[in-house]
């Protein structure tokens, strides 16, 4: 009876966490939401909870996106800007186009060399959150603690990992650091790859889902009323859904630059916004999403960064339990950082199955509400998993989950009788054996 009461109380612990539901009104509070990925990273900051008694925090494992960066493609800033100027030529801008158009020139002369770099905004990101982990876990980064940290070969990630680091130094000048970039890292640092999403994003399930919703939020008509003259003109010459996908990144990446003192929101209005990022929200729901259209494919991507973290932690545990603590000889491992990209980072969360990333949604006009990637993919968006040990022989290494920073949980049922800690902490053991009974499916 006891245990079913225990396991009864673990459901409803993993299941009330969950964020509360989104509202159209609350996007439009903090409009940096509907920008989707690009949403500056705004972690909410919750109360702890205690830790367990006797327990103290040895490790961190970590996964975190890169900071604030321009937009990621050259072309479009080109795209934009030349558009509307051809269209200038033509005599088919109306007034408002004309006024875009001087703001596209001045954002694609700032951005052409610069895409995809890092921010000084994405720089400060990093900063903050190193800051806040050491102000954290302070025992953890005393002396010369030993860490370790990875990095793509992008050159925003590199960054990221750099500054992040310099703040640890700046607080701890005696940090011993271990840092690298480079390929043979890609395999489980950015194991995705866009082509191989068209399997499962082609299917008819999924395209009908996603079409229907489109076509009820999505209004290209809208912007090109507001940009140019001539329906004729822009029938000929424009794309109405393309520039409106441009449009609508250049707008949404601009939360995150240094520089510009201007955006698009008189032409990119509340009503566009909204309606494209539900498709974008949705977009990023069917390629990384764990959802039931696309049978959760999407994250099985992420396989190698969780058998990463899972390997890394048995080899930090394995030496932390077998050193002599008068041997100072051999460097123990405090923490280990990972950064990398969004599509990593979301498949991962979807394939740890954290309560913030697995919900089931089939109709895709209702999944704002209970899903949204801004939760999940803002620039500098991380994982970090605390792992906890107690001095008393024979007491488990227990381990909690932070995203953004705050505490989330997993739907990780305890095997132990009398050691089984209050949730949002786990047993790294159970934790252990759930994932990797996950990587080890040969199918989703």
């Amino acid at each position: 009876m006891k245990k079913c009461i225990r396991f009864f109380v673990f459901l409803l612990l993993c299941f009330t966490s969950v964020q509360a539901e989104t509202t159209l009104e609350s996007l439009l509070k903090d409009k940096g939401k509907m920008g989707s990925n690009y949403y500056v990273y705004s972690p909410v900051f919750k109360k702890q909870s205690k830790v367990p008694s006797g327990y103290k925090p040895f490790y961190i494992s970590h996964y975190g996106r890169h900071g604030s960066r321009y937009h990621h493609t050259a072309k479009d800033y080109q795209y934009v800007y030349e558009t509307l100027q051809q269209a200038q030529k033509a005599g088919a801008l109306t007034t408002l186009g004309e006024s875009v158009l001087v703001r596209a020139e001045a954002l694609y002369k700032e951005g052409k060399d610069r895409a995809g770099d890092l921010t000084q905004k994405g720089v400060a990101q990093q900063q903050e959150i190193a800051k806040r982990m050491y102000q954290n876990f302070p025992a953890l980064f005393k002396g010369d603690a030993f860490i370790k940290a990875y990095s793509s070969t992008s050159g925003r990630c590199i960054m990221s990992m750099g500054t992040f680091l310099q703040e640890l130094k700046a607080q701890n000048p005696r940090l011993e650091i271990y840092q690298e970039s480079s390929q043979r890292l890609m395999s489980f640092i950015s194991p995705f790859s866009f082509d191989s999403s068209k399997s499962y994003m082609e299917s008819k399930e999924w395209k009908e889902a996603y079409d229907l919703l489109y076509g009820e939020v999505v209004h290209p008509d809208l912007l090109m009323k507001s940009l140019f003259k001539d329906s004729a003109y822009v029938s000929k010459n424009i794309n109405p859904h393309d520039f409106l996908a441009k449009m609508y990144d250049l707008q949404s990446s601009l939360q995150g630059m240094d520089h510009v003192e201007f955006d698009f929101s008189d032409v990119m209005t509340d009503e566009i916004m909204l309606g494209r990022y539900q498709a974008q929200n949705a977009w990023w729901y069917g390629v990384l999403g764990a959802g039931p259209l696309t049978h959760a494919k999407g994250p099985t991507f992420a396989k190698p960064l969780l058998k990463h973290l899972l390997e890394d932690a048995d080899e930090i545990i394995k030496a932390d339990s077998s050193q002599n603590p008068k041997d100072k000889s051999k460097k123990k491992v405090a923490a280990t950082f990972r950064f990398g990209h969004d599509t990593a980072l979301l498949g991962l969360a979807g394939l740890m199955q954290l309560d913030i990333a697995r919900a089931q949604v089939k109709d895709l006009k209702e999944l704002y509400k209970v899903w949204n990637d801004f939760n999940l993919i803002s620039m500098g968006a991380n994982l970090q998993m605390v792992f906890y040990k107690s001095a008393k022989k024979g007491n488990p290494i227990l381990v909690k989950f932070l995203y953004n920073e705050s505490e989330v949980t997993v739907p990780v049922a305890c095997a132990a009788k009398n050691q089984c800690p209050a949730v949002p902490y786990y047993r790294f053991e159970d934790v252990r054996n759930f994932y990797n009974a996950i990587i080890s499916k040969t199918a989703p």
